[in-house]
């Protein structure tokens, strides 16, 4: 079936007509159908570039405002399985870059504020069904001289805001029953471009992003009671000069980036989804290997480059967050194997050369199992092996720094 989709955009230019510089828009999004997305591709001996994009999302909602000020007020709910795939066979050389992107999203707002003011009340719901994003290049007989970059991402709900000259506040609530997966799996025969397989699969995130003068006054609500949230990752090559796999997964998710003016945001976030990620990287020649799983319940960050961040945190995890990572080889020189797992973090910052204030109140709980592993095996010659494994039940980090620009 095909997904849902408004454009705000619109509804904001006739809304400013009636009445300039104020604007409204209303918006309600049921799908109970299954939304699925497949490509296919066989190609052999491809002189330039491959590109594929796969891409399903059950309820879409975007738009922004330029000038005055617009409120949107958005409820989408799903209750059906949304499915992207894709599987490639590559025979030959390939001597571009091959490029594969397969995201499947449940729900997804996204709102701008650029010389205008953007008021936000959204409600995002997910039942219980599946959100699946996959990749497959099997055989292990593609040549990828020009490397690659192959990913899979899918995430129950979302919402992405962006500010420029503008500010956005409002309160944004998340609610997923549903498994979230994310698996990429690729064996090719030979690598010598830079080639990097990944995975992330997310129940709840929330992004904002704000360049100067920008401000955000946002209240966060998320939870998510799925069985699992799951990022699996398998990068095989029979010689790799650069290659690499990650897997990323998370219950819940808050990233707010800030440049001028303010940023405040109140966050409340719950998970008790068992959350795993695995990552999965074998040559039997290897230059540089390096396989990193990364596993969170909740995690908020808020930075502001400029003179004011207040946080008030609130995180809960009850589910289990395990991160997995290997490497296995033979001959070769230097393999990284890294594996990060959390039940609840937050940062926060601001910029010290303006004389920044961060308050902060941060309140975390963590009752669900938090494990890190790290497996690394060089069976013939290799020059250098280093491997972290960290595990972290509450995590907080509060500071001001230097800009980064």
């Amino acid at each position: 079936m095909i997904a849902a989709t408004a454009t705000c955009a619109a509804a904001a230019t006739e809304a400013a007509a009636q009445d300039p510089g104020e604007g409204i828009v209303l918006n309600e999004q049921l799908q109970l159908g299954d939304v699925f997305a497949a490509q296919t591709l066989d190609v052999v001996d491809a002189d330039d570039q491959v590109t594929v994009s796969t891409s399903a999302v059950g309820n879409s909602l975007s738009g922004a405002v330029e000038t005055g000020h617009i409120e949107v007020r958005s409820t989408q709910t799903l209750q059906g399985n949304v499915r992207a795939t894709t599987d490639l066979t590559l025979g030959g050389d390939t001597d571009g870059v091959v490029t594969a992107t397969t995201q499947a999203n449940g729900n997804y707002i996204a709102g701008g504020a650029y010389g205008g003011d953007l008021t936000m009340d959204s409600t995002q719901s997910v039942g219980d069904v599946r959100i699946e994003a996959i990749s497959n290049l099997p055989g292990g007989t593609a040549r990828l001289i020009g490397g690659a970059g192959i990913e899979t991402a899918a995430a129950a709900n979302v919402a992405a805001l962006a500010a420029r000259d503008g500010h956005i506040d409002g309160t944004l609530r998340q609610d997923s029953a549903a498994v979230v997966f994310s698996s990429n799996y690729g064996a090719v025969q030979y690598a010598p471009g830079t080639t990097t397989f990944s995975s992330q699969a997310l129940g709840n995130v929330v992004s904002y992003n704000g360049t100067a003068p920008a401000s955000q006054d946002l209240r966060l609500e998320q939870r998510n009671t799925g069985p699992l949230v799951q990022a699996g990752t398998s990068a095989n090559a029979g010689n790799g000069w650069d290659l690499a796999g990650r897997a990323r997964a998370g219950g819940n998710q808050g990233v707010f980036a800030n440049q001028g003016g303010s940023s405040v945001v109140e966050a409340q976030q719950d998970n008790a989804a068992r959350v795993w990620a695995e990552s999965i990287v074998t040559s039997y020649d290897f230059g540089r290997a390096t396989s990193h799983a990364q596993a969170s319940g909740n995690t908020l960050s808020v930075g502001n480059e400029d003179i004011y961040v207040r946080i008030d945190n609130a995180q809960f995890n009850s589910g289990g967050v395990q991160a997995d990572a290997s490497f296995a080889g033979a001959y070769g020189y230097d393999a990284y194997v890294g594996a990060d797992a959390v039940g609840n973090s937050v940062t926060g910052f601001a910029c010290a050369e303006c004389g920044a204030t961060l308050e902060a109140e941060n309140s975390q709980t963590n009752s669900g199992n938090v494990s890190a592993t790290a497996r690394t095996t060089v069976g013939g010659d290799g020059r250098a092996v280093i491997t972290g494994a960290n595990a972290t039940g509450n995590a907080a980090s509060f500071y001001v720094t230097r800009p980064s620009r």
